[in-house]
């Protein structure tokens, strides 16, 4: 368990990108040795978590309800981009091919931005292979489909509207957007931009409380639309600040203004900012909830300080100059602390970083490595090494 750091201890913080990105590195090296270490290697079986006292992956099949099997091959992308290391290369290209198959099915369920925007769409960026450009054309048609026009949102679980009451749009969601703004952009319908354009502006209205908080799960009547209820379904409590929850909508509304240019969502997406950085601990990582009696007590969520620091890297270029300087200030923070060894899985685990929550109601990957979280560090450690010049960058005191 991780406690808070001394004022301190929290006040002189100094990354160095480079270093961090060269760990980042040996680390997925010590990860597909173990991954090649039998006879063959299943590119279909995707790192999920290191758990307990395990020190590697555990592997997961990549199937349609398996939401995190796109981090792995995106993971690769990003060290490919950031080391040019042909061997990496090819291993992302076998990784991302095994998802292909998600654009030839029906949507089981929203996840399909995650699953194959951070595997494919990365791949596109770095290599303009035109077949991974039709794989994300298709998928985002399919991901279309789950579109309720009555409700102005995409179903998030169609398996679960009876057991949440409706149409249930989550938090999570809004990353998935990303996926049809680009297919709009790049030989898509524009209806799929107009999809996440509603998407956005009704979760804006009915997933958060007058404080800006989130609501993990919006739930609707899919016949008339009508909003019935905020609740959450990974968090503490119904009325609960949930840290993913949180960093999911700062990382969406973030893009989504990119996307747009709308200052609406500019707007919005500071003020969820602001709701999550006037309550972090000294360190700047969260506890997995925010309002979790147990504080201090409680279980870290390093993902989501990952998706969050991602996130203002982007966020303070488009503010005005204290405002940027505020954000560029607390991701610097967030890499800080990440990248020490309070966090890092360093030598004992092939993972980048410890200490996150997957779902903690379910006593789900407690305390434990998780993929998600390492794609978003390496994510945001490169925007930062596109960022700074050749000195590093270190956060005010």
């Amino acid at each position: 368990m991780i406690t808070a750091c001394t004022s301190a201890e929290a006040e002189s913080v100094n990354v160095n990108v480079d270093d961090d990105l060269d760990y980042c590195a040996a680390q997925v090296s010590r990860s597909l040795k173990v991954l090649h270490s039998a006879d063959s290697t299943d590119y279909t079986m995707m790192p999920r978590n290191i758990t307990g006292e395990d020190t590697t992956w555990h592997c997961r099949k990549a199937t349609p309800d398996e939401w995190c099997a796109g981090f792995w091959p995106g993971i690769l992308w990003y060290n490919y981009e950031m080391t040019r290391d042909e061997l990496v290369r090819e291993e992302a290209e076998r990784y991302t091919a095994s998802l292909e198959f998600l654009s030839q099915r029906p949507a089981f369920d929203h996840d399909l931005g995650f699953l194959v925007f951070c595997s494919y769409g990365n791949g596109y960026r770095l290599t303009g292979n035109p077949k991974f450009k039709q794989v994300i054309l298709d998928t985002a048609d399919s991901l279309a489909t789950l579109y309720n026009p009555r409700v102005g949102t995409i179903l998030s679980w169609p398996r679960n509207v009876e057991m949440l009451g409706g149409h249930n749009t989550i938090m999570d969601n809004l990353i998935n957007l990303e996926m049809l703004f680009w297919a709009a952009k790049n030989g898509g319908d524009h209806r799929l931009y107009d999809i996440a354009v509603k998407h956005a502006e009704t979760t804006m209205k009915y997933n958060f409380r007058p404080d800006y908080t989130s609501y993990h799960v919006a739930v609707y009547n899919p016949e008339s639309g009508e909003f019935i209820k905020g609740m959450t379904h990974q968090g503490y409590a119904d009325n609960s600040m949930w840290a993913r929850g949180q960093a999911w909508g700062i990382y969406g509304y973030t893009m989504i203004y990119r996307e747009t240019r709308d200052p609406r969502f500019l707007d919005f997406a500071c003020k969820v900012t602001d709701a999550y950085l006037s309550r972090l601990p000294k360190d700047y990582i969260p506890y997995w909830d925010f309002d979790d009696p147990a504080i201090p007590n409680a279980p870290r969520d390093a993902s989501a300080a990952c998706v969050v620091a991602s996130a203002l890297l982007e966020l303070q270029g488009y503010c005005d100059e204290e405002k940027a300087a505020s954000y560029s200030d607390a991701a610097m923070h967030m890499l800080a602390s990440l990248s020490t060894p309070a966090y890092r899985s360093g030598d004992k685990r092939t993972s980048f970083l410890d200490h996150s929550t997957g779902h903690h109601p379910a006593g789900s990957e407690i305390d434990a490595a998780i993929i998600y979280a390492d794609y978003y560090y390496i994510e945001a450690l490169s925007r930062l090494k596109k960022l700074q010049t050749s000195t590093p960058l270190i956060a005010k005191k």
